[in-house]
């Protein structure tokens, strides 16, 4: 392990590991490793084993080469990815670089190989009909080229991973209109365990899509229930929908600087419980419903003393909804108002129309605010 590779210090919560995280690699470092390798065996200089990069942000990193393919005209290194112990979908993944020099006068050129998806919809930051290779794993791929003496100036870099197009089902490529594969990926270089900066970025990028295409309308979900609940409701398409989860505030701060006309957010009673309580990461490690708070709404609402103590001392927050319903206060659209209350803080002084949508666990809407 490098010293760029040292070992996060975080703590455990719902599943997360104990103890130090080890750090893993983008798919862009495993890319730009491989076309440097690949590219130093086509002009003759053998396989580097190791292969050195320079990352982003300084320091280099040093991969194991797993595979390699020199014909006539053509080289090939592969990598496999290290995520450290994030759970990366692209863990373990095979990244194939294949070189070969190009037509003079055309510069280094980028292919999508097996696994790689296409660029489909404006809003990205790259132009539909690109190879998913991202503009900062294309700079890396540059710098590590630049290493090799003799590199061709007019060479065509393409990136694989076999199975990618399968691994991709489990992503928002589909939906950014990303097809074929995976794309390739990283800021930094490196992959910080549990930082869920791929999901951020997904976030963020759907986002752009959505306003590149010219929807007014996008709604954000905490899971896949709110989701069908509220595309059903508004007969919102898929391009539409983002799949936020717990990044409430990330979504919000995004949109803010990129507003769209209407923004919904949709999610399930305990998690808009906490927003409505003032916080805008939803995961369980960042807070927990508070049943106090519950336990005033329900008073604010027309409540009775006894039914505010019995909600502040439940055990979760859809037996505090169900007391509140019992005795006929309407929790869910208390919760909603919060929620609001929250998110428009969020987003204040932004071109917005901001609604609320509160969801029971079989999708029946329960409250709305907004």
């Amino acid at each position: 392990m490098s010293e760029d590779q040292h070992a996060a210090e975080e703590t455990t919560d719902d599943g997360v590991p104990a103890g130090p995280l080890r750090r893993g690699w983008t798919t862009g470092s495993c890319a730009a490793a491989a076309a440097k390798a690949a590219c130093s065996a086509l002009v003759g200089h053998g396989f580097p084993d190791p292969v050195e990069i320079p990352l982003p942000r300084g320091g280099r990193a040093g991969f194991t080469l797993a595979t390699t393919s020199l014909s006539e005209g053509a080289a090939s290194a592969g990598i496999v990815k290290d995520a450290g112990d994030d759970p990366d979908v692209t863990h373990g993944a095979l990244v194939v670089a294949s070189v070969r020099r190009g037509p003079p006068g055309t510069g280094l050129r980028f292919a999508a190989g097996e696994g790689v998806g296409t660029v489909t919809r404006p809003g990205l930051a790259l132009a539909p009909g690109e190879p998913a290779i991202n503009p900062v794993p294309r700079a890396m791929i540059r710098a590590a080229l630049a290493e090799v003496p003799d590199c061709p100036k007019d060479i065509v870099v393409e990136i694989a991973i076999p199975g990618g197009e399968k691994l991709a089902e489990r992503t928002l490529n589909g939906r950014l209109g990303i097809l074929g594969g995976l794309s390739v990926l990283g800021t930094t270089g490196i992959v910080i365990p549990y930082s869920c900066s791929s999901w951020i970025h997904s976030i963020h990028r759907g986002i752009d899509v959505a306003r590149a295409i010219g929807l007014t309308h996008v709604a954000g979900s905490t899971g896949s229930t709110s989701e069908a609940a509220v595309k059903a409701l508004y007969g919102l398409p898929d391009e539409a929908l983002l799949e936020m989860g717990d990044f409430v505030g990330g979504m919000l701060k995004y949109l803010k600087a990129h507003p769209v006309p209407r923004v919904t957010i949709a999610g399930g009673i305990g998690k808009m419980a906490k927003l409505g309580q003032g916080l805008l990461d939803l995961h369980s490690k960042r807070g927990s419903v508070d049943l106090a708070f519950l336990g005033r709404l329900a008073a604010e609402h027309g409540g009775r003393p006894a039914l505010a103590a019995a909600i502040a001392g439940a055990n979760t927050a859809a037996e505090a909804f169900a007391l509140a319903g019992g005795d006929g206060i309407d929790l869910g659209t208390a919760i909603a108002e919060a929620a609001h209350t929250t998110a428009a803080r969020a987003v204040s002084g932004s071109p917005i129309a901001l609604d609320i949508l509160v969801f029971d666990r079989d999708g029946a809407l329960v409250g709305k605010a907004g």
